[in-house]
C-alpha cells in the first residue's frame, strides 16, 4: 500500500530549452536524505504535457537511476486516448518504474462520462504490467472522477490508489469511506493534506514536498502519530509557501523557489512563464518567513 510523503519533482531544463538530466539526478540525491516515499516523475508540476515522449523515458529512467533503494517511482502517463495511455504505460514500466499515475482523460470532457472513464481506467489496468494510479483534477481537467467510479475502480486487482486533486475535503472522506481499505487515497492539495490524514488518507503527494521536504514529512509523521498540534503547526507554516508555488506563482513560482534554494529548478518550458521581478522578492519572502530559505 502507497503510504507517506510524494513530491511530483519538477523537471529544469538547460537555457537552451533541453532536459538538465544531470541538474535532475542533483536534485534527487538531496531529495534521497529527506524521509519521502519516493518520487512522481512528470506529473503536473513535472510540467508533462510539455515533453515529448522520448524525454519522458528520459527523465523516468534518469529518476530511477538515481532515487534510493525502497523509495516508489510513479509515473506520470495518462493520455488522451487509452490506447496512448497503455502504451505509455508500457514505456514507464520499461524505465523502471513502480506504478502509474494516469489523469483523466480531458480534452473531450463533455464525454468523459463515469462510464468512459470506467472502461479507459479498466482497460489500462487489464493491460498494464505495473499497477496504476487514477488521478483526479478537475482545477485542470474539468473531469471529476464520480466517487461510485472511484470505489468500482478500486475493486480493480492492478489499480491501488488514487491522487485527488479536488481539494473537496467531503469529496476525499467520501473516497476513503468508498474505496475501503487497501486503497490508496493520496492527497494531491496541501490544504487538504492535514485533514486528510486525520479522515483517513494514506499520504500525499504535494507540489510543497519539492522545496520544503522534511518538514512536509514532519507535518505527516505527526498527524499519523497522533500529535495533532504539533502537525497543525506544520500546516500553518506551510501552508503560505503552498499556496505560493501553485495557485499563486504556478510552475514558474515552483521553480524559482527550487532556485533559491539552491537545487535545479530552472525556466519553465515555454508557453509557461517565471514570475515577475516582484513576485520572486515575494516568494523569497514567503520561504524565509516559513524558515524554508
Amino acid at each position: 500500500m502507497l503510504q507517506g510523503v510524494l513530491p511530483p519533482i519538477s523537471t529544469p531544463f538547460t537555457a537552451n530549452g533541453q532536459l538538465d538530466l544531470g541538474g535532475l539526478q542533483a536534485n534527487i540525491a538531496r531529495w534521497n536524505e529527506t524521509g519521502l516515499a519516493g518520487y512522481v516523475a512528470l506529473g503536473t508540476n513535472g510540467e508533462a504535457p510539455l515533453l515529448d515522449e522520448g524525454e519522458s523515458v528520459a527523465v523516468w529512467r534518469a529518476v530511477r537511476q538515481a532515487m534510493a533503494p525502497g523509495m516508489i517511482l510513479l509515473a506520470g502517463a495518462g493520455r488522451e486516448s487509452t490506447w496512448a495511455t497503455l502504451a505509455a504505460c508500457q514505456a514507464a514500466a520499461d524505465a523502471g518504474a513502480d506504478a502509474a499515475l494516469i489523469i483523466t482523460p480531458w480534452y473531450y470532457k463533455n464525454g468523459m462520462s463515469a462510464d468512459a472513464l470506467r472502461r479507459h481506467y479498466e482497460s489500462v489496468a487489464d493491460a498494464s504490467r505495473i499497477p496504476i494510479l487514477l488521478y483526479n483534477m478537475p482545477g485542470n481537467t474539468g473531469v471529476n472522477i464520480p466517487v461510485p467510479t472511484v470505489a468500482e475502480l478500486a475493486r480493480h486487482p492492478n489499480i491501488v490508489g488514487i491522487k485527488d486533486s479536488a481539494g473537496d475535503i467531503g469529496q476525499l472522506s467520501a473516497i476513503v469511506r468508498a474505496a475501503g481499505d487497501g486503497f490508496s487515497v493520496m492527497c494531491g492539495n496541501a490544504a487538504t493534506f492535514l485533514p486528510g490524514l486525520a479522515l483517513g488518507a494514506a499520504g500525499g503527494i504535494l507540489a510543497l514536498a519539492n522545496v520544503a521536504p522534511r518538514q512536509t514529512v514532519a507535518l505527516y509523521q505527526a498527524a499519523c502519530a497522533g500529535r495533532l498540534d504539533e502537525a497543525r503547526q506544520w500546516h500553518d507554516r506551510l501552508m503560505p509557501v503552498a499556496t505560493a508555488v501553485t495557485r499563486t506563482y504556478g510552475i514558474g513560482g515552483l521553480k524559482a523557489a527550487l532556485d533559491m534554494l539552491g537545487y535545479a529548478g530552472g525556466q519553465p518550458r515555454p508557453p509557461l512563464l517565471p514570475p515577475s521581478a516582484e513576485g520572486m522578492a515575494d516568494i523569497r519572502q514567503i520561504l524565509e518567513k516559513a524558515q524554508i530559505l
